[in-house]
């Protein structure tokens, strides 16, 4: 009696073992080290009656995958590790040859591969799962057209982790999971929709230029852009970053623009500086004041409440400055000891550091704390609103004010005896992040418009923030009924526009052809976008504010044999990121001459030529350049930014931002499954290059952030990774250093005991 196999559209039919010898030859071809008859052997199939496919291809992919680190024992017994890292790209084949049968049966069609582009277009319009802004600004024959350029070969770039993850959460799927899109259609439909603002004559061209950039894997979008391009409701920016005034009303306008940006897939920068302290009077009562704590409790709670759809919760980090009054019960936010009624777990604490705390800590002097509501009444300013300039210390002078005046109340301590505070949380929980407000104001291209508070939840974003304030509430009779109608004073809500160059998958000539596209997608995100708040509409177009960013680092070097603890990566981060900087200002520039300067160049260090005497930028293609932009403009008030790219890198096979790898290989478990992950491109020749983050120096780390961050006009996700040998001075001397080496911003200290949550909003 025959085997009946279970097929995926339901009906059954015999046992065809030659059917699943050829697709397992498919999946190896090309690949070395990567025998056919070898993974068959090793998958040990047994069928029984009634098995489906869907099981015998489930088997095939585990095997491949646990091929990929092998144990074995050497010629004296002992167990040795080998990877094999092919077998991940014939995993990675076998679940897509899976997706390609799966979206056969739901969209109709009997061949093996891609259906009919325009006809999946047209049903996932009509099916309110793409937007019909798709249909409506390409004809049918460009759909079909686009459709006819897609290039599945490219579905093989691919790892297993990539192509999983993809899947998993980012291919366009119907309400009961239904495969309906496939990994090149999602590029595709990407590419189309950030081609939209293009000219008519040009968008088809653009198109077609964008999906070659994210289909080669040689740049990578945000995860929003990632997930919502081409959809009904197209929110495409990761973060976003709010300040928060002294007032109940502002307090939970930013819980309310919050909970909006979570639904969408966002996360949020909170800064809460200007709150005033515990004990602090309300009204002219004494003590009235339950400080910031309460405040911060109120988003945490928001975070775990408005979880994006069950897909994760919510992400925020709250940044405080390190003299207010409140900061050591704000250190103790995230740790497990004390009143569990004052923690708050889920959000991400960061302090605001000036560099006269760091120069008083460098002394070991000590260090005072006020309450900001109180400075403001006995001083008549605002400390919070004012930072040294190289020339002018003004925060400095204000706050020795402050320390001078009797009548104002404060709490005195060593200073070292803060940072102590810090790095015991830090160890224990990877947070606070830090965030050097004075070198970030000084290097800030728009300081003629505002300052900077803060940074978003990853800390590569320094842009100009603001409050918004109420103005007034009216009551008008509008067609017999009574409306109210609020009228705010907006303020800048910061937007995190990201993408990130593969670095790994390009070499240097490929910058002045790619970073162009790059930033104009960028840019056209601003246009295109759907902002969930209107502030932050109305900060987009302000500044046109980007974030073009990096992934793929450690790859690059690894490419270019360039080994971490070197001399020659000092001087490759320096030419590397001064190419990065020079063409995507000029990218920028040409793009103001195209379709005009962002609403604030006039008298930003663009404008006066400052930025780049800042940087001393002085051969002559820095200084043609500058001439242009003074002449042009620039199409973006901010440009270059590095986010941490964590899950977008898995997807394009390469290593994470500007980090070292974790690992070369190991082990990963997620959610009761095992996969073998390697360091891109692992093989013998290249294994002693990929030094892990834990064994690295990270005071070169430091030196190479700091020879990068010249060249990035805001900030880096940079993280410290420390073991339990790091003693608190070694610890100590990594933030002095940060400090010293011009460093705007620290985000994890990674313990190499500890856990850490991601934020995948902010990846790129």
């Amino acid at each position: 009696m025959d085997i009946m196999i279970k097929k995926r559209n339901q009906t059954y039919e015999p046992l065809c073992v030659e059917k699943t010898k050829r697709m397992i030859a498919f999946a190896c071809e090309g690949l070395e080290g990567c025998d056919p008859i070898e993974l068959e052997l090793d998958a040990r199939i047994q069928f029984v009656d009634g098995m489906s496919t869907k099981e015998i291809q489930k088997m095939l992919v585990q095997t491949a995958i646990e091929k990929v680190i092998h144990t074995k024992k050497d010629e004296f017994g002992n167990i040795m590790r080998e990877t094999h890292t092919n077998w991940q790209y014939v995993a990675a084949r076998l679940f897509v040859f899976d997706l390609y049968k799966e979206a056969a049966i739901e969209r109709h069609y009997k061949h093996f591969g891609y259906g009919d582009f325009l006809n999946l277009v047209n049903s996932l319009v009509e099916e309110e799962l793409y937007g019909s802004y798709l249909t409506d600004a390409y004809t049918q024959l460009e759909i079909k057209e686009l459709g006819a350029y897609i290039k599945p070969e490219r579905d093989y770039l691919f790892n297993y982790e990539g192509v999983k993850l993809l899947s998993d959460r980012y291919l366009v799927k119907g309400l009961k999971k239904e495969v309906f899109e496939l990994p090149q259609e999602r590029f595709m439909v990407i590419a189309m929709h950030l081609a939209i603002p293009e000219e008519k004559a040009k968008r088809m061209e653009y198109a077609k230029k964008f999906y070659d950039l994210l289909s080669s894997l040689q740049m990578t979008v945000a995860t929003p852009t990632l997930a919502n391009a081409g959809t009904p409701f197209y929110q495409l920016s990761s973060c976003f970053i709010s300040v928060v005034g002294d007032n109940l009303w502002s307090i939970y306008d930013v819980n309310q623009k919050f909970s909006s940006v979570s639904k969408h897939g966002g996360a949020l920068g909170i800064y809460v500086g200007k709150i005033r302290a515990l004990n602090s009077e309300i009204r002219g009562n004494k003590n009235a004041s339950g400080g910031v704590i309460p405040w911060v409790r109120l988003y945490n709670d928001t975070a775990i409440a408005v979880d994006q759809l069950g897909r994760r919760k919510g992400g925020a980090t709250i940044t405080l400055d390190i003299w207010h009054a409140d900061l050591y019960d704000f250190l103790d936010l995230k740790t497990n000891n004390g009143d569990d009624r004052r923690k708050a777990h889920d959000i991400f604490t960061a302090l605001s550091v000036p560099n006269l705390f760091m120069e008083r800590l460098e002394r070991r002097e000590e260090w005072s704390l006020f309450d900001p509501y109180l400075v403001n009444k006995v001083m008549g300013f605002s400390l919070e609103d004012s930072y040294d300039e190289v020339a002018e210390n003004e925060f400095t002078k204000r706050y020795l004010a402050c320390e001078e005046c009797k009548e104002l109340p404060r709490i005195t301590v060593p200073a070292l005896e803060v940072m102590k505070r810090i790095m015991k949380s830090a160890v224990e929980t990877g947070a606070p992040f830090i965030f050097f407000r004075d070198t970030v104001n000084q290097a800030n291209p728009n300081k003629h418009a505002g300052m900077i508070y803060s940074s978003n939840l990853c800390q590569e974003i320094t842009q100009n923030m603001s409050e918004s304030e109420l103005r007034e509430e009216l009551i008008q009779d509008e067609s017999g009924a009574k409306v109210i109608i609020t009228k705010i004073k907006p303020g800048d809500m910061v937007t995190c526009n990201l993408n990130s160059i593969s670095l790994g998958r390009i070499e240097k000539k490929d910058l002045a052809v790619n970073i162009p596209l790059q930033i104009r997608m960028l840019d056209n995100v601003i246009t295109l976008n759907q902002t969930p708040v209107a502030e932050a509409r109305i900060t987009s177009d302000k500044y046109r504010a980007i974030g073009l960013g990096t992934s793929g680092y450690h790859h690059y070097l690894v490419n270019h044999g360039i080994g971490w603890e070197t001399q020659k990566h000092l001087e490759e981060a320096d030419d590397l990121f001064e190419e990065i900087a020079y063409q995507a200002i000029k990218a920028s520039m040409e793009l103001a001459k195209e379709k005009g300067k962002y609403e604030a160049f006039h008298g930003s260090e663009w404008e006066t030529g400052e930025y780049f005497k800042r940087r001393d930028y002085t051969s002559d293609r820095w200084l043609a350049l500058s001439k242009e932009v003074a002449e042009h403009g620039m199409r973006n008030g901010y440009i270059t930014a590095v986010a941490p790219t964590g899950s977008t890198s898995n997807i394009a096979n390469t290593s994470a931002g500007i980090d070292p790898i974790f690992k070369r290989y190991f082990i990963e478990e997620k959610k009761g499954s095992f996969i073998p992950k390697t360091a891109p491109d692992l093989n013998t020749s290249n294994f002693w290059l990929y030094k892990e983050a834990h064994t690295i120096d990270q005071q070169f780390s430091i030196r190479a952030c700091g020879i990068r961050q010249r060249h990035i006009d805001q900030s880096q996700s940079f993280n410290l990774y420390i073991t339990p040998e790091y003693k608190a001075i070694d610890i100590l001397n990594l933030y002095m250093e940060a400090w010293r080496k011009g460093l705007k911003t620290i985000y994890y200290v990674r313990n190499q005991s500890l856990e850490m949550d991601e934020c995948t909003s902010c990846s790129s």
